[in-house]
């Protein structure tokens, strides 16, 4: 295509000439033809971001081949569903409150994408303290805390700046963050000190780059729960660096020990806190999709940049279900207290049971957990030599005696596998029985008694 030049004057003085200076397409006959010659081609690709999203655990389980001993049926410790089994139902009030708000009629329209402001003031009621005080405005609605931690990463990080996620953590976070250009780096937990985070390793990943740290505790996979004295050196580290924190507290009061659990935000006197959480694992009902985000910004450095760029992320899809939301007020205020004790009492049983035994078993190291949903098993590869990693034992073990638990492999942590603690406490019986089972065919080297060093 030639671009052809021309000056025009229009009547005007000698001093102060009109003068349009034209520039004008011209399309030669050459270019008409190319047009005329294109023949057009299908050419549909994925997107960029498609491509770099990637689920670690999905990768990893859907390369495993076995199929389960024909003679014993499957027992699945591997799915981080509390419902899957049966064995965990919802209470009453949370069902009758979702039957009223169906009854009611009210909530079959759209919602603002962040919530309706009654529902978000129903989340700030239950969770502000005088420490860390919160409204509505504070409250964002999200399908599932898996959203809620979705805008958290979104409104925080940039492409090519990076985040801090413990290792093992949440696969869920490294897909996110590769999804959004971010890199992921990994601190490290240390299981000699019921998962604690190695502090100074911490640190030593920050830089001017870095957007946010991840803190999950109660932890998945890891079972443990942070002391207060733990959070207050986690924020330290955090406040030194002028670094905002993302908590996931998906799992918060899931404890074994009454009062345990403390959240992130009451202690921080200047960190800003996104604090994520939902009905999903405490309320027992995962498939509703009711999460939030909590903005803690007593010392306003988040400002209003962060809370605008939350609620523009928001009406991406326009919220969550406005049944649920319209539900929240009866389930936060009349779920009984004892329904929360039944399900730890029953996961905690779950534990004991499942800690106790395969701590006899050689060549097994668990890790007693004090809340959430799981218990970490290392494995002392050495005396399993036919094994090649985690990845192997674990599919090994589903041929032969049809128990599925996660390799860590999936949570950046070799030589280790995640166990599931909401089965039945029969299966549960039964499934440590079979571990117990298979390790005693396979070890090797040593004698019968427990000879890996471990902290029980």
């Amino acid at each position: 295509m030639q671009t052809d030049s021309y000056v025009i004057q229009v009547n005007g003085s000698p001093v102060h000439p009109k003068v349009l200076d034209v520039h004008v397409n011209i399309q030669r006959q050459n270019s008409i033809e190319k047009i005329k010659n294109r023949k057009p081609r299908w050419a549909v690709r994925a997107s960029e971001m498609s491509k770099k999203t990637f689920n670690p655990i999905r990768a990893i389980v859907d390369s495993m081949k076995a199929k389960p001993h024909p003679d014993k049926p499957m027992i699945a410790l591997s799915i981080g569903d509390p419902t899957v089994f049966g064995n965990l139902p919802t209470d009453d009030e949370v069902v009758r409150a979702m039957k009223d708000a169906i009854d009611s009629q009210k909530y079959n329209g759209y919602a603002p994408s962040i919530g309706y402001q009654s529902s978000r003031e129903v989340i700030a009621k239950y969770y502000t303290c005088p420490e860390a005080p919160l409204e509505a405005k504070d409250v964002i609605l999200t399908s599932g805390c898996s959203q809620a931690i979705e805008l958290a990463l979104a409104v925080l990080a940039n492409p090519g700046q990076n985040i801090l996620v413990p290792r093992p953590g949440f696969s869920l976070y490294k897909t996110l963050a590769l999804s959004l250009g971010v890199e992921v780096k990994l601190y490290n937990l240390n299981p000699e000190k019921s998962w604690e985070i190695d502090l100074k390793h911490m640190e030593s990943l920050v830089d001017d780059k870095t957007a946010c740290i991840i803190i999950n505790n109660p932890s998945n996979p890891c079972g443990s729960v942070f002391s207060k004295k733990h959070l207050q050196k986690i924020l330290a580290v955090a406040s030194r660096q002028c670094v905002p924190i993302l908590a996931d507290e998906i799992y918060g009061d899931m404890v074994f020990e009454y009062g345990a659990f403390q959240a992130l935000a009451p202690l921080s006197t200047n960190v800003p806190i996104l604090s994520c959480g939902g009905l999903a694992k405490r309320w027992l009902v995962p498939g509703w999709r009711m999460g939030w985000i909590l903005v803690h910004d007593r010392k306003d450095i988040f400002g209003k940049e962060i809370r605008e760029g939350l609620v523009r992320l928001s009406q991406r899809i326009l919220g969550p279900c406005t049944i649920v939301q319209g539900a929240l007020d009866h389930i936060m205020k009349r779920t009984p207290q004892h329904f929360y004790e039944n399900t730890i009492n029953f996961i905690k049983s779950n534990s004991d049971l499942c800690y106790n035994t395969l701590s006899s078993v050689p060549g097994l190291c668990p890790v007693r957990p004090a809340g959430a949903m799981y218990l970490m098993v290392g494995i002392d590869m050495e005396h399993f030599p036919e094994f090649e990693s985690d990845v192997d034992f674990t599919e090994r073990m589903i041929s032969e005696q049809s128990v599925f638990c996660l390799p860590a492999t999936c949570f950046e942590y070799p030589n280790y596998f995640r166990v599931v603690l909401t089965v039945p406490g029969e299966m549960m019986v039964e499934a440590c029985r079979r571990i117990h089972e298979f390790c005693a065919e396979h070890y090797q080297g040593g004698d019968s008694a427990q000879d890996l060093e471990c902290d029980k």
